[in-house]
């Protein structure tokens, strides 16, 4: 039988360790790593943004909430204002955060779902604007235009199969089907069907790849297909460098941008 632990919000119990039984009550119900990370960085950020105004992420309400939007609204991330989407990531974890609290009868209400019908969605009116897709042509140019193997194949991959930024760094060497040119996704929530196809083209690059990695310092045991330059597996944001540097090159991306 699995002890699952209750909190008293009171002097005895610090913010963090509410935070803290979120989070194992996330593991509990076998939410991805990446995504309790994300939230474990925002709710502590958005803990110390109000405990530095004497409110505690415990007892939100609309002050709270209206203190940490107005605080986010005045950050800059590399010299550009925060992005709206942030701001819809840092909401969407204080929302499952106080959903925590109902369950385990530390709060009676969820104040923070009627804040981002009123707040956020003014906000999203205002960065609305259609982001810009690359053409077909666009990508072709781009890949090709690629000389490292490393990126170059991650490009292929994403662009190709269609498959998200988590799947691709959690894909390891065994996953591959060479004969059926297939590879198996780790499971995932919001994908029915884990097995993937590749075509000859891709094929060649993945091998290319594959080649090139026996040159890095790969750590013991790691049978990741991606690795990143102290030979671990690659993560999310190695992932975004390697887009974005290759896109920035060839000219279709703007880092100053605000939009997609």
């Amino acid at each position: 039988m699995i002890e699952t632990k209750s909190f008293e919000i009171d002097a005895e119990v610090s913010d963090d360790a509410v935070i803290q039984g979120f989070l194992e009550d996330g593991r509990l119900r076998n939410m991805q790593p990446g995504t309790l990370e994300g939230y474990k960085s925002r709710l502590l950020i958005s803990s110390q943004i109000l405990r530095e105004k004497g409110f505690s992420i415990c007892k939100l309400d609309n002050e709270s909430l209206m203190i940490i939007l107005a605080e986010l609204r005045k950050r800059r991330v590399r010299n550009r204002p925060f992005a709206f989407n942030n701001l819809v990531h840092y909401f969407a974890a204080l929302s499952s955060f106080c959903d925590y609290q109902i369950w385990h009868g530390l709060s009676a209400t969820n104040p923070v779902r009627p804040f981002q019908k009123r707040y956020l969605r003014h906000l999203k009116n205002q960065h609305s604007a259609a982001r810009k897709l690359i053409s077909v042509q666009e990508m072709a140019m781009l890949i090709n235009s690629i000389l490292d193997p490393r990126d170059k194949t991650i490009l292929t991959l994403l662009s190709k199969t269609g498959i998200r930024r988590g799947e691709l760094i959690n894909i390891d060497m065994e996953d591959i089907d060479w004969a059926e040119q297939s590879i198996r996704l780790k499971p995932h929530p919001k994908r029915t069907n884990c097995v993937v196809f590749f075509d000859d083209e891709t094929s060649r690059v993945l091998k290319r790849w594959i080649r090139a990695r026996q040159n890095y310092q790969i750590e013991n045991g790691c049978q990741a297909l991606f690795v990143n330059e102290q030979g671990g597996r690659l993560e999310r944001h190695g992932v975004s460098h390697a887009v974005t540097k290759q896109a920035l090159r060839v000219g279709i991306h703007n880092p100053n941008s605000d939009r997609m």
